[in-house]
């Protein structure tokens, strides 16, 4: 019989999920202004997307980052998962509460994040990059990605994740993202 004081496996998981799903309908409930609630399916489906932003003359933005470094946040999200992420939540965090936010994100088809908040350990994004630089950077790692036929690297937050999860999950990334621009009037 289990008697320490500490909550039991069980509890903890469940307290865990429940808490996730809370703060992330709350997350729902509370969309940006501006956010065009994106969903992509696939790399393809964002790649449409990103494709039509790029040929703006004028991007209307709802997010703090410039366009080109949320292309290069975007393209580093899927280049660590190709080389490994600089820093990762503990491997509890990954096989509880990570592993519900993705299953959560992934039965409502989007996710919802702060869009100024970097990858825990990469490299600042730098305010003067150009967006045709960030745009091929982009395009490189999600051919990149396509091309890769060995395992992924672990997510920081979400754990181990097969090719056609680390898929959805870059294109939920970048729904998300890319959400906070549209073509401006």
């Amino acid at each position: 019989m289990h008697t320490h004081p500490h909550l039991s496996r069980r509890t903890f998981i469940t307290t865990t999920a429940v808490g996730v799903a809370a703060a992330s309908t709350t997350a729902c409930q509370k969309a940006n202004a501006g956010d065009r609630q994106l969903v992509f399916a696939s790399l393809k489906d964002a790649q449409r997307e990103i494709d039509r932003l790029a040929k703006a003359a004028n991007l209307r933005s709802a997010t703090q980052w410039s366009w080109p470094q949320t292309l290069t946040h975007c393209a580093q999200s899927i280049e660590y998962s190709l080389t490994g992420f600089p820093e990762s939540k503990s491997a509890l965090f990954q096989n509880t509460a990570g592993t519900l936010a993705f299953q959560f994100f992934y039965w409502r088809g989007r996710m919802n994040h702060d869009l100024a908040e970097p990858i825990p350990g990469a490299p600042a994004l730098d305010t003067s990059n150009d967006a045709g630089l960030a745009m091929a950077r982009l395009q490189t790692a999600i051919a990149d990605f396509h091309k890769r036929s060995t395992a992924l690297q672990p997510h920081f937050a979400y754990g181990s994740l097969n090719k056609p999860a680390y898929e959805h999950a870059h294109a939920m990334h970048l729904a998300n993202h890319l959400s906070a621009f549209d073509v401006a009037s």
